[in-house]
């Protein structure tokens, strides 16, 4: 993979897999959990699937970024956004398990 397509996959990956990650507690919460729209759970059951498959497109682009030799600055940058989207996970199923304490 040369440093061009290194680029391309994080520049394509990390967005693709960050924003839906980031939309995918509230989305669950305020469309499914505690619906605040009218037809909230028919939203959130199209919106859902879609973040999951555009966020799983976007893991794949930083995975094949982050392991790719020779190492480069892009390598590191996908590793950094894989930590991010760790974290992001992290806490998503801490608030998930919560709610579920909740109802």
């Amino acid at each position: 993979m040369t440093l061009r397509e290194r680029e391309r996959a994080f520049l394509i990956g990390a967005p693709l897999a960050v924003v839906p990650a980031l939309i995918f507690l509230p989305a669950v919460t305020f469309l499914i959990v505690f619906p605040q729209v009218a037809h909230g759970r028919a939203i959130g059951f199209v919106v859902l699937p879609v973040c999951a498959l555009t966020s799983s497109f976007g893991l794949w682009k930083l995975a094949l970024g982050a392991v790719q030799k020779p190492w480069g600055i892009f390598n590191v940058l996908s590793f950094g956004a894989l930590i991010v989207l760790l974290v992001i996970a992290a806490y998503t199923g801490l608030f998930l398990a919560l709610m579920t304490l909740k109802l």
